[in-house]
């Protein structure tokens, strides 16, 4: 049974469950659906705790059979934590959690937790993750998109009683807010605590949110994609910003960048030869965020703008790799602003 980590709560209410699986790429998010399940399992009686991290290709496997068929030495339940960090757990692995989820059904002394990044559709779909599933219960931990990452930190700052102002000055709080901790949840959740220790319950001014929190933001170069796919002109300059302060390599930040250029050209000639929009993006294996983002764009590029991003993209391509060109800068982080902002800039919405 495969739920979102928001219904986790609501599931333990109605009965803790032999065997939980946690898949997802958000640290903090998998931090407190463990620690929620570990604090349901100490209220029924799981006194005792082993934990299992696989690394390496030799790992024992014998280990955690051997754990979970043994009794608690000083309660009648325990708790099994078996983390996989690289999401694969070999052909031995396989077999050892497939049995797992299968004694589970009707194990009442054990309470075993597998903790996982996230994963791949052809990974889910393989024998042991739909063992898991199918004998448990799986938490499936999404990431918080900047779009709901104000939504999110108003959440969070309500559970510890305390809100923004009302109106255009509350939501400017929570964009700043969001700004500054954008891609990094782990520091959002600090400095939403430090709010509560510094400031009584209440509402919270603009001015005591800039004063209390930090810049933290982290970026990655598939987020910068994503805004420059939305035309969000201003996120995107402060990315490219983070990530060139980050030391993040150029080349990849270009590759991310070319590879989506690429994918909408592809688009553009499939649609141009009579192909529907949802066929050419599964065709080209656009899903998720990016599917949106691309339906959207598509119909605001010619192919005539995409011949020429995609001669952008090489001459950029040269300019990471030490090249010079004519009419562009010599510094890759320049040239690859120029390049980001004029596709931000053609895929922005145009004003009403």
């Amino acid at each position: 049974m495969q739920i979102a980590a928001p219904q986790l709560a609501a599931q333990l209410q109605r009965g803790l469950r032999s065997l939980y699986t946690l898949h997802g790429d958000e640290p903090l998010l998998i931090q407190e659906a463990a620690d929620a399940i570990r604090a349901a399992a100490r209220q029924q009686g799981c006194g005792e705790r082993t934990v299992h991290t696989v690394a390496g290709a030799h790992f024992d496997w014998g280990e955690v059979l051997a754990s979970g068929g043994s009794m608690s030495l000083f309660s009648d339940r325990q708790l099994i934590e078996i983390r996989i960090p690289s999401g694969k757990p070999g052909k031995d692995g396989s077999q050892v959690l497939q049995q797992i989820a299968q004694a589970a059904e009707n194990n009442d002394s054990t309470v075993t937790v597998v903790i996982l990044p996230r994963l791949d559709m052809a990974t889910q779909k393989g024998a042991w993750f739909a063992a898991l599933d199918s004998f448990g219960v799986t938490v499936r931990v999404e990431a918080v998109d900047r779009k709901t990452l104000p939504h999110w930190i108003a959440q969070r700052l309500q559970a510890q009683g305390q809100c923004v102002l009302a109106g255009e000055e509350g939501q400017r709080t929570l964009q700043f807010f969001a700004d500054r901790v954008e891609g990094n949840l782990l520091a959002a959740h600090q400095e939403i605590q430090k709010l509560a220790l510094l400031h009584p319950a209440g509402e919270l001014s603009l001015e005591q949110v800039e004063s209390a929190v930090l810049n933290v933001a982290r970026y990655d170069a598939f987020k910068l994609a994503e805004a420059v796919l939305g035309g969000q002109g201003v996120r995107v300059q402060r990315m490219l910003d983070g990530l060139q302060a980050e030391g993040e390599a150029p080349v990849l930040v270009h590759w991310a960048l070319s590879e989506d250029i690429r994918t909408l050209h592809r688009v553009r000639t499939a649609l141009d030869a009579g192909r529907p929009l949802p066929m050419a993006l599964r065709e080209n294996r656009v899903w998720g965020v990016k599917e949106k983002l691309m339906e959207r764009a598509l119909p605001l590029l010619s192919m005539a703008t995409l011949t020429r991003w995609l001669d952008d993209a090489h001459t950029v391509d040269g300019i990471v790799k030490g090249l010079k060109a004519p009419g562009w800068p010599a510094d890759p982080w320049q040239a690859l602003q120029q390049m980001a902002m004029k596709v931000a800039g053609a895929c922005a919405l145009p004003a009403r």
